[in-house]
């Protein structure tokens, strides 16, 4: 659980401009900022951002939140994660308590479980032994340096069946854990050790921590490389090797290269390239273009030239598609036949896979020369076909300038108007306004207002207390708002509306009045604020008053105390 004086404060110190800035170019209009809307398609800008609000709407789809929100639904991250990235942009440290059930079991004793193992092995491979000596010649021989090998904390496995289960396994509840993180491998009736006579890649996490190893053999064991299995803390599908190291580099990520193997990432770190990660034996997941989306707009996929590594490359670019927003950059490098990034590194030095990764072909490019490939365009029948096999690939695009122009690129090639390919989102939809001034009662207005401005808080108690007297949800959510700003008085609408993110009701309600458009309130919300504090003062009594009425006339009538009340809301009725 992150406490909520945390939201309060990271919120205060994050400008929500800045935020989507990084993401969707944004324009300036009046006070306001206004883009394309990332989360539905259309040509005429509804999206608007507000830098007195903290807060985004589109009047198209309806979306709308914070910074947090932005990311949760333009990255799919996780509320937890968004206020990691958040966190992380302005140098704060997330903090947690510890109420409530957590989510799943606490990851913290596998994790230093693994950080321990990390540490085991890094000094088994500055072991004397001939074992530990020949991995440290294959390091050499693949040059890698002692600088490199730490950076990564390269490590070796010695050739023995039980070694870390000796020197780490002596407690039952460890030998549990080896077990649940796959370092040791449980058959009936034997024990052994998973990593044997292998240079081990420790994998940590984007903050650094070992969640898993990967390890390429010495001998001529099978398979060459070995992976940890899935455990409770790492998932093949989401972690990426290197990236940690990537992030913690000297200098701003402006791009990362995405390889297929641990030594590729050791090799060219070795040559300076510092910016590689890989997947972990498995294709490209969009949860991996995700992550790393979150660092920098521009990938660089690079594969081998051969036929495996073409259709690998085919793979990852039907991943991407639907990341491809505007401002966002995917590159593909294919390298010569029988060359990986290790071996062509090594011979042609840093600067020269440099070039190389410069003439990267972008997606779209590879996207229709691929394509164009497999069709006769001289011919109206391979147009047709070519059109055929290209359209529901550009409807995986996000709408955006580069969708626009590659549809117009296609209109060329076949000849027909960009109109008349049958590509989604060609017309603008018709954009929802918010809802007239007048159709919103009192009370919604004043939670509203309220939002919207929070400084209002401090001039409640000048006005009509009256309002206390109503009844219904709205009075309740109009209180606990006044109580939190009494606290807190420079809280944003964008933390006033996070504040109750773990009440999905009352969240809901407060984002939609957050976001809802206040017409005319901007020129002296002070005078309306007082207006509407004193309308619901007035509803408040005439319903009290109609309440006592309609019971005086019942077999009981009114206690004295009623009658009492009654004789007070009579004399105000006649005093206005």
């Amino acid at each position: 659980m992150i406490p909520r004086e945390f939201i309060h404060q990271l919120l205060a110190r994050i400008d929500i401009v800045d935020v989507i800035q990084a993401r969707v170019p944004l324009r300036k209009a009046g006070r306001e900022y206004q883009a394309l809307c990332p989360f539905h398609n259309e040509k005429t800008p509804s999206f608007t951002v507000s830098p007195q609000k903290q807060f985004y709407h589109c009047f198209g789809c309806g979306a709308h939140g914070s910074a947090v929100g932005f990311l949760m639904q333009y990255e799919h991250l996780e509320y937890p994660e968004a206020i990691e990235v958040l966190a992380t942009q302005v140098g704060m440290e997330v903090p947690h308590e510890g109420r409530g059930r957590p989510a799943g079991p606490d990851p913290r004793p596998w994790l230093d479980l693994l950080d321990r193992v990390a540490a085991y092995y890094r000094e088994r491979l500055a072991d004397p032994g001939p074992g530990a000596g020949r991995a440290r010649a294959y390091l050499r021989q693949r040059g890698v340096s002692e600088a490199v090998a730490e950076t990564y904390a390269l490590g070796f496995a010695p050739d023995a069946w039980d070694r870390l289960l000796r020197d780490l396994g002596g407690e039952e509840e460890t030998r549990r854990r080896l077990i649940e993180t796959g370092l040791l491998v449980e058959r009936p009736g034997t024990l052994y050790d998973r990593f044997r006579d292998r240079i081990l890649f420790p994998i940590h996490d984007r903050r650094g921590r070992v969640v898993g190893f990967g390890g390429r053999v010495l001998g001529e064991a099978k398979p060459k490389y070995l992976n940890s299995p899935e455990t409770p803390v790492f998932h093949k599908g989401r972690e990426l090797y290197g990236l940690h190291q990537a992030l913690n580099r000297r200098g701003s990520l402006t791009e990362l290269l995405v390889v297929e193997g641990y030594m590729d990432v050791i090799a060219l770190a070795g040559q300076g390239i510092t910016q590689a990660v890989a997947t972990l034996g498995t294709a490209m997941t969009p949860e991996h273009l995700r992550r790393m989306l979150r660092y920098t707009p521009r990938l660089v996929f690079c594969f081998d030239g051969d036929r495996a590594g073409r259709a690998a490359a085919w793979k990852a670019l039907e991943t991407a598609l639907p990341e491809a927003r505007d401002g966002r950059e995917f590159h593909f490098l294919f390298l010569p036949e029988g060359e990986d990034p290790d071996s062509l590194v090594r011979r042609e030095g840093g600067d020269g896979f440099r070039r190389r990764m410069q003439e990267a072909r972008p997606l779209s490019e590879f996207l229709f020369d691929h394509l164009a490939g497999e069709a006769d365009l001289e011919s109206l029948d391979g147009k047709a076909a070519f059109a055929g096999r290209l359209r529901p690939l550009l409807e995986r695009l996000p709408q955006g300038v580069l969708k626009e122009m590659l549809v117009a690129r296609l209109a060329r090639i076949t000849g027909l108007a960009p109109g008349r390919l049958g590509v989604g989102g060609d017309r603008p939809r018709a954009v929802r306004r918010p809802p007239a001034r007048e159709r919103m009662t009192l009370m919604r207005r004043a939670i509203a207002l309220l939002l919207q401005y929070p400084h209002l808080a401090a001039e409640v108690r000048g006005a009509d207390p009256g309002w206390r007297h109503a009844t219904g949800e709205g009075v309740v959510i109009l209180a606990d708002l006044l109580e939190l700003l009494a606290r807190e008085p420079e809280m944003t609408t964008a933390g006033l509306v996070e504040h109750w993110r773990e009440d999905p009701r009352r969240y809901r309600i407060l984002a939609r009045l957050a976001a809802c458009d206040l017409e005319g309130a901007g020129e002296a919300p002070g005078r309306e604020w007082r207006d509407v504090l004193e309308g619901l003062a007035r509803e408040a009594r005439e319903t009290e008053l109609a309440s006592l009425l309609q019971r005086s006339s019942g077999p009981s009538g009114l206690t004295p105390e009623e009658r009492e009340r009654f004789g007070e809301l009579l004399g105000t009725r006649k005093g206005l």
